[in-house]
């Protein structure tokens, strides 16, 4: 006989755990399904592990500026095992983290996977057999989405690594070659890069970090080479044909130049691919584009009872997205009328070095809207604090509707820019104008003044440049 539940969610990542966590504070009975580890990709191979490999590279990179500070340090080195060791360390505690909290939550946690086995019905399995058989009149796939393969370069955790084998390597690589520069591929390059690796990063886009706003992935790309990497655009893999001591990639760059480049390391990060594999969705109204599940802004599917949450959906694919779908739509299935996902609200944060965060629409996208314009830029060469800290190279960008004020866009490279854009996602949920972030006061000596001082720029009234 089957268990009854008011929701059942099939994926304990963050968008899962924090949608189970949320139903249960709402009163629903839960329980969630995970095939792996409490956390998902995120928490265990993923935004928190790279973050602390990210910090580790930051310390590598200030032991080797210490004279700027006055410092003088012999032969600073590392111990890569003991980096990797610390990131899994902290990957652990935090899953163990999530488990402590769902048991606190009172949801059932179920060992398996989840797949929809008739309506309101889920059945759990391991190792092909079955575990237990759920019914609920809610049900969320939240089971998230893997590393995209090109064909001809599957990795084989040798030679070429997607992000797990990139994580937790034997040893540090002299050498290697990055396929794409989205966030995931950039900060790879970024760790490596400030490791002492030589790093080439190939993108097939005209640019690096395509979806952030031009200016930023421009000032970005200068930043990239200044630091030693080799950065190649509008350029493609063609070959990568393995040999005893790594790899030769053939890479085709502008205008047909071939080229091939020896690296011990290729590691691949071309996209994601989500997993709806074998969830049962045959027969089911659940529409699947380009493996991603179709919802609306309250992740409800074609299928009645049925909600898809996180990067098994659609784009941008980050962890915080999908820990909001997850409260969005639990809100709704309770009655509480929560506002829909809007995308452009979603802030997004990339940890190299500098740091790249952005939210709303880019220049481009805004004119392309048919707004008229009003864009202000501070750079940090004009900020005490970033001066003082010896990090002054860096950009802050705003764009608001000329007409309105609307903030339709911030766009930051430089030092802790993925703390400050808070501020600007704020803005722009609370609709705020220019107005009230000209009259709001920053503190100094602080990096958010320069937030403020662009709001100024873009109106003609910058104090600092």
């Amino acid at each position: 006989m089957a268990d009854a539940y008011d929701l059942i969610v099939v994926g304990g990542g963050p968008g899962g755990y924090v949608a189970a966590i949320r139903a249960s504070q709402l009163k629903m009975k839960v329980a969630l399904v995970e095939r792996e580890h409490l956390g998902g990709i995120c928490l265990n191979w993923g935004c928190i592990p790279t973050k602390a490999l990210l910090r580790t590279s930051e310390i590598n990179h200030l032991l080797h500026s210490l004279d700027a500070y006055g410092f003088a340090a012999d032969n600073p080195r590392f111990d890569f095992q003991k980096v990797i060791k610390r990131s899994r360390g902290v990957a652990n505690q935090l899953s163990g983290g999530v488990k402590h909290l769902l048991k606190k939550n009172k949801v059932t946690v179920l060992d398996g996977h989840g797949g929809l086995a008739g309506p309101r019905t889920v059945r759990v399995t391991k190792d092909g057999k079955d575990v237990a058989s759920l019914t609920a009149p809610h049900i969320i796939l939240a089971t998230g989405a893997r590393a995209r393969v090109l064909p001809g370069i599957e990795p084989d955790g040798k030679t070429i690594w997607t992000y797990r084998e990139a994580m937790v390597p034997a040893a540090m690589p002299k050498s290697l070659l990055v396929i794409g520069s989205g966030a995931i591929g950039i900060e790879f390059a970024s760790f490596y890069a400030n490791m002492g690796a030589k790093v080439t990063v190939v993108e097939v886009m005209d640019r690096v970090l395509p979806v952030e706003d031009e200016e930023i992935s421009a000032f970005a790309h200068k930043a990239f080479v200044k630091q030693g990497m080799t950065v190649l655009t509008g350029a493609s893999v063609k070959k990568v044909a393995k040999t005893s001591s790594g790899a030769t990639v053939t890479v085709e760059e502008k205008g047909g130049k071939v080229t091939e480049i020896v690296v011990e390391v290729v590691i691949s990060a071309v996209g994601i691919v989500g997993n709806v594999e074998n969830l049962g969705l045959e027969g089911t109204k659940v529409k699947v584009e380009r493996t991603h599940v179709v919802t609306d802004g309250y992740s409800r599917t074609g299928e009645p009872g049925v909600y898809a949450i996180g990067d098994l959906t659609g784009p941008p694919w980050l962890a915080h997205k999908a820990s909001h779908e997850g409260v969005v739509c639990v809100e709704a299935i309770a009655g509480l009328h929560p506002h829909a996902i809007d995308p452009t609200n979603i802030p997004g944060c990339t940890y190299c070095r500098p740091q790249v965060a952005s939210v709303g629409l880019t220049e481009a996208a805004a004119k392309a809207k048919g707004h008229e314009l009003r864009v202000g830029r501070f750079p940090f060469i004009g900020n005490g604090k970033a001066i003082a800290m010896g990090e002054p190279e860096g950009l802050i960008k705003t764009i608001f509707d000329a007409k309105t004020g609307e903030l339709l866009g911030a766009h930051m490279v430089g030092p802790e820019v993925t703390e400050m854009i808070q501020g600007y996602a704020i803005a722009r949920t609370a609709e705020l104008t220019e107005a009230e972030l000209m009259h709001t006061v920053f503190p100094h000596p602080t990096l958010s003044e320069a937030m403020h001082e662009s709001v100024l720029d873009a109106y003609g009234r910058v104090i600092h440049i």
